[in-house]
């Protein structure tokens, strides 16, 4: 199957996800990427030291805006990469139909999940997005090969 939309989900949608969403949408053109998060801090813009730490690595979160993870959202995707087990179960709770195109985001580099940074240290910031971009480039070399 050719993948064409790919959902990146966390749970506020303002720390891991929209790393993860610019990241493929660097690796991966011509494929539609967004991200949603199961409790999204709705409206909110990207956390300050997720954006902080991603522009030091040359992505800017500029723009991005935090939306809730619907059914509806998560039905019009080819692949939905969650950052934790925890978020599969529960897209799989909320739309049961969406379980055969969730799969953790760090899938390809370990399978633990990835760690919420949220209000923690920059520190923290920078080893996630270590991990986040590890991922993400496994993903770019399976989903283009």
């Amino acid at each position: 199957m050719q993948v064409r939309k790919i959902l990146v989900v966390c749970v506020g949608n303002i720390c891991r996800s929209p790393v993860g969403e610019y990241l493929l949408r660097d690796a991966l053109p011509g494929v539609e990427v967004r991200s949603a998060g199961i409790g999204a801090l709705v409206g909110h813009a990207a956390d300050e030291t997720a954006t902080d730490v991603a522009a030091v690595n040359g992505i800017s979160l500029a723009g991005h805006i935090a939306r809730q993870f619907t059914p509806d959202l998560g039905s019009g995707q080819d692949l939905i990469l969650v950052m934790e087990a925890g978020h599969k179960r529960e897209i799989e709770r909320l739309s049961p139909q969406l379980a055969g195109r969730t799969m953790l985001f760090d899938q390809w580099t370990g399978k633990k999940g990835i760690a919420d940074p949220y209000q923690k240290t920059r520190d923290f910031h920078e080893a996630v997005f270590v991990e986040i971009k590890a991922a993400a480039d496994g993903w770019a070399q399976r989903l283009t090969r």
